[in-house]
C-alpha cells in the first residue's frame, strides 16, 4: 500500500522549521530556476536621440567632465530601473564632452567600448596613445588599461559607452583605480597600434598588450563602412543580417573582447529582413539611415522605427526583424563571447 500523500499543512510547517537553518525546498522553485525557455525580465526599448540630446547639453551646464568623471547618461532598460543596466549583463550611456574638457585617467576591470554618436575632434588616449574621435569609430578600452579622454573639438562630442559592468558585478570582480595625473603622458604616436596590427600582421615575438583584448583599440568607420559598401555591391545580402560583419582582434580571429562581441551591419535600400532570435540581448546604434525592428516575445510584438543616432535594445531570445526602406548602417554589441565560452549560446533563424 502506497504511503498517503503528504498533506499541505505538513509541508508549511517543514518550510518553517528548516527556514531558521537556510534551508528552502527546491521543488517550490525549479521551474523558475530551470524554465523551458530563457525568462529575462528586460523589455524592447528605442531612446530616440533628439529626445535625448537637449538632456546631454543640460548635463553639460550642470557639471563638469571632471567633477563627474564620467558625464554619462545611462539607457537604463525599463525592466531594470536603478540597476544601471541595458541587459542583465551590459550597461549603455551616452558620454558628452565639450570643448577644452578632460575626463580624468582611470583604469577598471570592466572592459569598455565607446562608439562615437556625434562630433569629431575629442579623443581617447589609452597606455600612452591617443586616436582622434570620429562619428562611426568603434573605441576600445581593455581591462585595467589606464585611459582618459579630451577635447580639443569645437562643438560637443557625444558617444555611447558599453560595458560589462552587471557581468563583472555578478561575479564579485570589480576593481577600479583613479590615476595621479589628470591626463596620461602620450608616449606613443597615433596609430601605432595600428600599423603594428592593422595590416593582416603582426610584430614578431611580441606579447598581445591586452591579453585578450585586440591591440587594436580603435577600428575607423572609414574602413569599417568601405568594407560593407564592397560587399553590398559584390554580394547579395543575407536574408536575416543584409551585410553584417563582427570586429575581430588580429591576433586571434576571436571577439575584440572577451566580454563583448561588436557588429557593424548595413541593410540595403528595400530590406525585408526574416526573424532571428539569440541568447544574446543585442544593444543597437544607428549610424546614418532609417529603418524599423519588429520585437516579439510570444504573441506580443513591438514596432520601433529608428533613425541616425538613435538607440534600441533586443532583448534575449525576443524575435526580432530589420527593415529599412531607405538603406541604413547599425552597429551593435552584445555578451555573446561569454555565451560562447560557456556553451550555451543559441541562435535560430525563423522562417
Amino acid at each position: 500500500m502506497n504511503a498517503p500523500h503528504p498533506t499541505a499543512p505538513l509541508r508549511q510547517q517543514l518550510y518553517a522549521d528548516m527556514h531558521p537553518h537556510n534551508l528552502t525546498p527546491l521543488w517550490e522553485v525549479l521551474h523558475a530556476l530551470v524554465p523551458p525557455r530563457p525568462q529575462t525580465p528586460c523589455v524592447p526599448a528605442l531612446w530616440k536621440y533628439d529626445t535625448i540630446r537637449p538632456y546631454l547639453l543640460r548635463a553639460g551646464e550642470a557639471i563638469t567632465a571632471e567633477e563627474a568623471v564620467r558625464r554619462v547618461l545611462i539607457l537604463e532598460n525599463p525592466a531594470l530601473r536603478g540597476q544601471s543596466a541595458i541587459t542583465q549583463s551590459l550597461y549603455a550611456g551616452l558620454q558628452l564632452i565639450l570643448p577644452g574638457e578632460v575626463a580624468p585617467s582611470h583604469r577598471h576591470t570592466q572592459s569598455a567600448l565607446r562608439f562615437i554618436v556625434e562630433g569629431s575632434g575629442a579623443y581617447t588616449a589609452v597606455d600612452g596613445e591617443r586616436t582622434t574621435m570620429h562619428p562611426g569609430d568603434f573605441i576600445i578600452t581593455p581591462s585595467w588599461a589606464w585611459h582618459d579622454h579630451g577635447s580639443d573639438a569645437d562643438e560637443p562630442v557625444v558617444w555611447l559607452d558599453g560595458l560589462d559592468i552587471p557581468m563583472i558585478r555578478f561575479f564579485d570582480a570589480g576593481f577600479a583605480e583613479n590615476d595621479a595625473q589628470r591626463s596620461q603622458q602620450v608616449t606613443r604616436k597615433e596609430g601605432e597600434s595600428f600599423a603594428r596590427y592593422g595590416h593582416n600582421m603582426a610584430p614578431v615575438n611580441a606579447a598581445p598588450p591586452y591579453g585578450a583584448t585586440s591591440p587594436i583599440f580603435s577600428y575607423p568607420y572609414a574602413r569599417s563602412s568601405e568594407a560593407l559598401e564592397r560587399l553590398e555591391r559584390d554580394a547579395p545580402p543575407d536574408a536575416v543580417d543584409g551585410v553584417k560583419l563582427r570586429y575581430v582582434n588580429p591576433l586571434t580571429g576571436g571577439w575584440p573582447m572577451p566580454t563583448i562581441a561588436a557588429f557593424l551591419q548595413k541593410l540595403p535600400a528595400g530590406f525585408e529582413g526574416r526573424p532571428w532570435r539569440q541568447t544574446d540581448g543585442a544593444v543597437f546604434s544607428v549610424v546614418e539611415g532609417e529603418g524599423s525592428v519588429v520585437i516579439g516575445d510570444g504573441d506580443a510584438q513591438q514596432r520601433l522605427d529608428f533613425g541616425p543616432r538613435d538607440h534600441f535594445v533586443v532583448p534575449s531570445w525576443h524575435t526580432a526583424r530589420l527593415s529599412s526602406r531607405r538603406g541604413c548602417v547599425v552597429f551593435s554589441f552584445s555578451d555573446r563571447p561569454v555565451h560562447q565560452a560557456l556553451g550555451i549560446h543559441r541562435e535560430e533563424r525563423l522562417s
